[in-house]
């Protein structure tokens, strides 16, 4: 058994703690034990890790397309060590982890970068999917009336195919956010090319592993201090669970973006549209590869302003919170009048970029 002494005493230390080194289990097809002391950690904070992992690995909808979880095991120690977590794995016979290690050394950095950013330049500046993006490399601009700062964005990559090190990376990226002021760091756009590949699940897979990210920043209330974009060459807010609620990180479902034109003042064109039309709003998060934008979150409630949160009727009595209509709105329908043909012929460029 390997014993590491962690000098985490916060939540973002305590998570980047946990999965680098899962991350680092998980690339060894042996059965291992690592022992993580975590003296400065509430036993509750543990405790919460542990069972929510164990609850996990019980839920087969997303375990259909984490299968690399299923040799962990978590579980809580404390005699003579103090808090701390055991963290196990059973050996691994199927081959994955070396044929992953030979796919990832495949994956050029530079040129997935400058996909990227490309994409940043097109859709988000170019469309104005977010108008507080004026560049690729500063956000936040044009809230400084609403006490924001713009800073530049941070440009973070991984070619991992294991979402364990996804994890480890992500919660680095928090910790990274933590611990410079907004106006020297606004945001990271993490680059994560090697999920969500269609021989490894697809666009499953991606919906599971962001999945997972939001699951473990909810579950230490960390969705207060940050919010989240997913993005995906392929995204379909049709395919993303749940699939007539809000999901973390994601596009309102495609169900309420009739009543979202329609709150948006545009009754006309929520009547018009056709299906195929409302789903081009997908274009919004189709990147050329698997990424995740981490904005502050006081970023994002000043740019959605202070009455943001609405009673959207959804018709038949039915009747949700929902916030960015004015953004919403006006995204969807952009993306409607360019078209199907355009928007794809972009981001095949982009594609190709990475090649």
């Amino acid at each position: 058994m390997h014993f590491k002494l962690s000098d985490a005493n916060q939540v973002h230390t305590l998570n980047a703690a946990l999965w680098t080194t899962m991350a680092e289990l998980s690339s060894n097809p042996q059965a291992q034990r690592a022992c993580l002391i975590l003296e400065d950690i509430p036993l509750s904070a543990l405790l919460a890790f542990a069972e929510d992992f164990t609850v996990l690995k019980t839920q087969a909808r997303l375990m259909e397309y984490l299968p690399e979880l299923r040799r962990f095991s978590v579980s809580l120690v404390g005699k003579g060590l103090g808090p701390a977590v055991l963290i196990e794995t059973e050996e691994d016979f199927s081959g994955e982890i070396e044929r992953k290690a030979a796919v990832e050394g495949t994956i050029d950095k530079d040129k997935t970068i400058a996909a990227l950013r490309s994409f940043i330049s097109r859709v988000v500046v170019g469309l104005e999917a977010c108008p507080y993006t004026k560049s690729a490399d500063v956000s936040a601009t044009g809230l400084e009336s609403r006490g924001i700062t713009p800073g530049p964005v941070a440009y973070r990559f991984s070619p991992t195919l294991e979402a364990c090190q996804v994890m480890a990376v992500f919660w680095n990226c928090i910790c990274e956010l933590m611990a410079e002021p907004e106006e020297r760091l606004s945001s990271i756009m993490l680059s994560l090319p090697g999920i969500g590949r269609e021989e490894d699940g697809g666009h499953e897979r991606f919906a599971a592993v962001v999945e997972l990210v939001g699951r473990y920043l909810c579950l230490f209330r960390g969705d207060g201090a940050f919010g989240l974009v997913h993005f995906y060459p392929g995204y379909d807010r049709g395919r993303v669970h749940p699939l007539d609620m809000p999901a973390y990180g994601h596009l309102p479902p495609m169900s309420w973006l009739r009543p979202i034109l329609k709150m948006g003042g545009h009754e006309e064109e929520s009547q018009q549209l056709s299906d195929h039309d409302l789903s081009l709003a997908n274009y919004q998060r189709r990147a050329p590869h698997t990424a995740i934008n981490i904005l502050r979150m006081s970023q994002v409630t000043a740019a959605a302003g202070a009455k943001s949160i609405v009673d959207l009727d959804l018709g038949n009595g039915r009747t949700e919170k929902a916030s960015g209509i004015t953004l919403y709105t006006r995204n969807t329908l952009r993306m409607a009048k360019l078209g199907e043909k355009a928007l794809q012929e972009g981001l095949d460029k982009e594609i190709a970029m990475q090649n």
